[in-house]
């Protein structure tokens, strides 16, 4: 029997494809972010690095190459959709994406110099504190550059909802959530760059937009263009 949701989109398989690509997207940075924080913010400090470097270095590759490869590619999937509708605002996504995506891949690079310095750490003679003072210069440097690659893309994320709103490809409680998930991200990671440890709790509702849209688009697609 044929169900509904083939005919409810000419762009079905784009549809899944974005949503399968977004939720390894989300679940490659985080599940690396998680392992590196564990790791360079251990009390051992460097010495944990380098007891446990071949763990570090592949949260590095979830987040400096699985995500990169799936965040540039579920937008420009998405760009292809949403370009019909209005192709500067397209433009000015897909460039917003790929623009946080490459900042967010330079902060993890700050993030994989803590390797040789964990080597060079545990073959000094002495007290390295300056070896420490290296460290928390570039955990400083992974730090700016996801808070400036998230407020990066949460432009990009108003850009999205506006051509989901005026494509009404989805419902539209999900380009009037979205607008407000990124909005409140914003301020989150403006907030973390200011010294406020605001982050974490303002990440909440983009979040959970960001993963009830995939998996609405894996289940039902999009509506079909009026």
């Amino acid at each position: 029997m044929t169900t509904t949701n083939s005919h409810q989109s000419p762009h079905r398989r784009a549809a899944i494809v974005y949503g399968v690509l977004f939720l390894l997207s989300f679940l490659s940075y985080g599940t690396g972010s998680s392992l590196v924080a564990e790791l360079a913010d251990s009390p051992q400090g460097l010495e944990a690095v380098a007891d446990s470097t071949p763990l570090f270095v592949f949260g590095i590759v979830l987040m400096a190459v699985v995500h990169t490869f799936t965040n540039i590619g579920l937008a420009v999937v998405m760009f292809t959709i949403l370009k019909p509708f209005n192709q500067i605002v397209a433009f000015g996504y897909v460039s917003a994406a790929v623009t946080a995506t490459i900042i967010a891949t330079v902060g993890a690079l700050f993030m994989l110099l803590l390797v040789p310095l964990s080597e060079a750490f545990l073959v000094s003679s002495s007290e390295p504190i300056y070896l420490d003072s290296l460290a928390s210069l570039l955990k400083k440097g992974g730090f700016y550059g996801y808070q400036l690659s998230m407020t990066i893309w949460g432009i990009g994320g108003i850009l999205f909802c506006y051509l989901l709103s005026i494509s009404k490809l989805v419902p539209r409680v999900f380009p009037v959530w979205g607008i407000i998930g990124y909005l409140v991200f914003m301020v989150g990671t403006l907030g973390e760059m200011f010294g406020y440890s605001i982050g974490l709790a303002l990440s909440a509702p983009g979040g959970l937009f960001e993963v009830s849209l995939s998996l609405w688009l894996i289940i039902r697609g999009f509506n079909r263009p009026k």
